[in-house]
């Protein structure tokens, strides 16, 4: 039978189970990614493996994350991380070298390979015809011990794209689209599959744009064909060699199908606080702002720099507007240099930062709390920004440079006759390529004699025990819908710095939902939280289950979960489960008292749970929905305890 291009990647990797959506597969993983924020983490699980060397074809670590060194943390992390890919044979990216994901694709990513990263957006990597999946940090460290990638088998999401973009309109409106008609969670079990001859305007690097945010419609992944555009970006990064075409067969049937007519899309924007709030730029024209950022995962591509270095030149950005420039990678500041490009934008009044995430994480870059922020970043989730009471807009580059030119959220349209340039800009055909900054590991008896340098701020990871047979514990959170890792275990220049220190980071769990929790939390011992829709979406960080475990959550009942965080909970032993009646969430207050007798048998039997709300007299049903694998990690405690007890 025809078979789409996720099928094919999919069964070439298949190591166990069988394709059917909704059962558990196991994939070969050829290459992993980790970065800094979750890196660390890797690395302390390599240790309690007791791992010698790296067992896939290819794993890099990338520091593009905790780049402010306002004290010794960072410093700290880097030096660990440096030392640690080198004694478990990784490739080190070195602060200053890039974003992670669009270096990846410059340097590593290549057609039919699958990569797990521990970043939610690693998914850009199907822009080359990969399939490349974020994880938790403890999956990546398993895959990097040559275990198999454990997940259930998504739906097949065929998206056809025909017609051309308009003028001024532009990758991030293609997916800001998809978000405009999906929402966060439209994506939720779903490989998306984009088909059709609308690829053929589409560059590899535009693609990596659409890729990246698929993780804010909570799919899987996304997966592009590898054709003509893949194979011009590798020959441009002197990897031809790594081209080989990849495409769906003709005829191949997807679970679910979608039709985008390129050529009808206009300039769109999120407005704050969702990805998802998704409407046109002139519904929300003349909205004055006081900052533009350009860059992040998101709008990576030298293109999305030099558009707007058209659109400025000879110009001067609006007074009252920071327009920061955070370029991508070492490698695409060198272009901006060559090309005169990033004189015209320090010239038209950008501030020009280091290259990797900054203000996408947080790490610098807040806002002014009552004014309007755009960025061409994938998230604008509550405070990520390090500001509280923030208000992030996302939308393009050409977007967010009309604003900085006019001083307002400003179609890019209604600005074309005045600027009289050409919305297309002018690219070099060959990258600025530079290896020279990438570390290679080191060989394998030269790796066994560097020893990890572990700082202060470097603490072992906690031990946890096996869940309990009897369970009697108050609910000491309930949370709305779309609650974000953010909100879980916050990002920004105050807590990034203790992600290597989870006693420490311990201490920011939940205070963008209720100041008081850590506290409360100390004091209280075992608990449960209680939670909405689309229970911890965003960000792949493992913080978000480690330190409420840490703190003494043994059970999390939501109406739905995100899937990374959902697989982070079970693999640090906190068990998920779903509402059988999501009405039920509302019938549970603040400290009613939860029961459940004989749960070690009863989640191996399978089947709904019930538990006994105690304090008001009545039962709630909720349900696992884990695999025996699964199962098996929740009740002693989480991955690691259950590998130190397997023979």
């Amino acid at each position: 039978m025809p078979q789409t291009l996720a099928h094919k990647l999919i069964t070439a990797h298949l190591t166990d189970g069988e394709p059917t959506p909704g059962t558990e597969i196991g994939l070969r993983v050829d290459q992993t990614l980790t970065q800094d924020a979750t890196g660390t983490l890797v690395m302390q699980e390599l240790e309690a493996f007791g791992l010698r060397r790296a067992r896939t074809e290819l794993s890099a670590q990338y520091v593009d994350h905790n780049l402010l060194q306002t004290d010794e943390k960072n410093a700290e992390d880097h030096a660990y991380l440096r030392t640690a890919a080198a004694h478990y044979g990784l490739w080190y990216s070195p602060p200053g070298n890039g974003v992670s994901h669009p270096t990846h694709m410059q340097r590593f990513g290549a057609p039919g390979k699958t990569l797990a990263g521990s970043d939610s957006h690693t998914c850009a990597a199907g822009s080359l015809g990969m399939l490349a999946i974020g994880v938790g940090g403890l999956e990546v460290a398993l895959a990097i011990t040559g275990a198999p990638l454990r997940l259930r088998m998504p739906h097949v999401w065929g998206v056809h794209l025909d017609g051309r973009l308009p003028p001024w309109v532009s990758a991030k409106d293609v997916v800001l689209e998809m978000l405009r008609r999906h929402g966060v969670a439209g994506g939720a079990g779903r490989i998306i599959e984009y088909h059709g001859p609308g690829l053929a305007e589409l560059t590899a690097m535009d693609r990596h744009v659409i890729a990246n945010m698929g993780a804010e419609l909570g799919a899987t992944t996304t997966v592009f064909p590898a054709d003509d555009a893949v194979h011009d970006f590798l020959r441009a990064e002197d990897r031809e060699a790594d081209f080989t075409p990849l495409a769906a067969d003709p005829g191949a049937d997807y679970d679910l199908t979608e039709h985008i007519d390129l050529s009808t899309l206009e300039p769109l924007i999120a407005r704050p606080r969702s990805p998802g709030n998704v409407v046109p730029v002139r519904e929300a024209a003349g909205t004055d702002i006081g900052q533009v950022v350009i860059g992040s995962s998101a709008n990576p591509g030298l293109r999305d720099f030099a558009i707007a270095a058209d659109m400025v030149r000879g110009r001067r950005t609006a007074p009252q507007v920071s327009f920061d420039i955070n370029p991508t990678s070492r490698q695409i500041l060198t272009d901006l240099a060559a090309t005169g490009d990033l004189a015209a934008l320090v010239t038209a009044g950008a501030r020009l930062h280091q290259t990797g995430c900054l203000g996408c994480i947080g790490m610098g870059q807040a806002p002014a709390e009552g004014t309007h922020s755009l960025r061409t970043f994938p998230r604008n989730f509550p405070g990520r920004s390090g500001t509280p009471d923030d208000s992030v807009w996302l939308c393009s580059p050409e977007t967010a440079t009309a604003a900085a030119l006019t001083g307002r959220i400003t179609d890019p349209r209604d600005l074309a006759d005045d600027l009289d340039l050409h919305p297309r800009p002018r690219l070099p055909q060959r990258s600025a390529v530079n290896t020279a900054m990438l570390v290679a590991p080191p060989p394998a008896d030269d790796a066994e004699r560097i020893r990890p340098e572990k700082g202060p701020n470097i603490s072992a990871l906690p031990e946890f025990t096996a869940l309990p047979d009897h369970l009697d514990a108050p609910v000491l959170l309930i949370t709305g819908d779309d609650v974000s890792t953010d909100e879980i275990s916050p990002a920004g220049a105050h807590a990034l710095p203790l992600r290597s220190n989870i006693p420490e980071l311990a201490r920011f769990t939940f205070t963008r939902l209720d100041p008081d929790y850590p506290r409360r939390a100390a004091d209280t011992g075992p608990h449960i939280v209680i939670g909405g829709d689309n229970y911890g979406q965003g960000s792949s960080r493992e913080h978000a289950a480690i330190t409420p475990r840490y703190l003494g959550v043994q059970l999390v009942i939501a109406k739905s979960f995100a899937r990374i965080h959902w697989q982070n909970l079970v693999n640090f032993g906190i068990l998920p489960l779903r509402f059988t009646d999501p009405d039920d969430h509302d019938r549970i207050d603040l400290g009613d008292v939860l029961t459940a007798d004989g749960l070690r048998d009863r989640l191996r039997t399978g089947g709904p749970l019930t538990l006994r709300n105690t304090t008001k007299s009545r039962d709630i049903t909720a349900e696992p929905h884990l695999s025996e694998r699964q199962t098996e990690a929740v009740l002693a405690g989480g991955i690691i305890p259950l590998s130190a007890n397997s023979p």
